[in-house]
C-alpha cells in the first residue's frame, strides 16, 4: 500500500533506545563525539549509543522501522562503521518519506565517564548531523541511580525522543 501523503503541520514522535558494554580499546564515541581516555563501546559499528538511539527515534517517527533493519549488525554492513553515518543514511530514509527532524531529547544513562564536560559538543554534533539547530537539541546525562550494567559502569545506555514535521520542499538547513 503506498504511503500517504504528509499533511501540512502533522507531527510524528518517535522513541529509539540503544545499550552497549564497554569493549576493548579506546576511545568512546558518544553523539558523534570523541571521548578520549575512556574505554570504546562494544558493538558492530564504533558503538555510538548516542547516534543509534537518535536513528531508532527518528526511523519509528516516521513508521520505517528500526536501525537493525536498515543496517544489519552482519556482513551487509561493515563492521566498524561509523555511526555517524548510519544516521545519515537513516536521516535520507526519513527525508525520502516526507519528513524532518523538529526536535530532539536525549538521555545518556551510564556511570562512567563523567560526561557533563561533553554535553554541549554532543548536542551541537547531533545538530549537524540532523541538518537542525543546536535549541532544538536537548543533551542530558544521568549515572542511572547507581544500578545496573550503566550504573554499575559495564555499559552506556541512551533514550531519545525524536518529534518530526512535513519535510519543507527546500534545502535541509541550520534552522529546524
Amino acid at each position: 500500500m503506498p504511503a500517504e501523503a504528509v499533511a501540512p503541520g502533522e507531527q510524528r514522535i518517535g522513541l529509539g533506545q540503544d545499550r552497549h558494554p564497554f569493549g576493548p580499546g579506546e576511545p568512546l564515541r558518544l553523539g558523534g563525539v570523541e571521548i578520549r581516555g575512556a574505554p570504546r563501546l562494544h558493538g558492530h559499528s564504533d558503538g555510538d549509543v548516542v547516534l543509534h538511539a537518535v536513528a531508532d527515534a527518528i526511523l519509528g517517527a516516521a513508521a520505517l522501522g528500526d536501525l537493525g533493519r536498515l543496517a544489519p549488525a552482519d556482513a551487509r554492513t561493515p563492521r566498524g562503521i561509523a555511526s555517524a553515518e548510519l544516521l545519515t543514511r537513516a536521516l535520507a530514509n526519513v527525508e525520502a518519506a516526507g519528513w524532518t527532524p523538529s526536535s530532539l531529547d536525549v538521555t545518556i544513562t551510564g556511570a562512567r565517564p563523567h560526561l557533563g564536560a561533553h554535553l554541549d559538543a554532543i548536542r551541537d554534533q547531533v545538530a549537524l548531523l540532523l541538518g537542525v539547530s543546536p535549541d532544538r537539541v536537548s543533551i542530558k546525562a544521568s549515572t542511572g541511580n547507581l544500578q545496573g550494567p550503566e550504573g554499575e559502569g559495564r555499559a552506556i545506555a541512551a533514550d531519545a525522543i525524536a518529534t518530526l514535521g512535513p519535510r519543507r520542499a527546500a534545502a535541509r538547513g541550520g534552522g529546524g
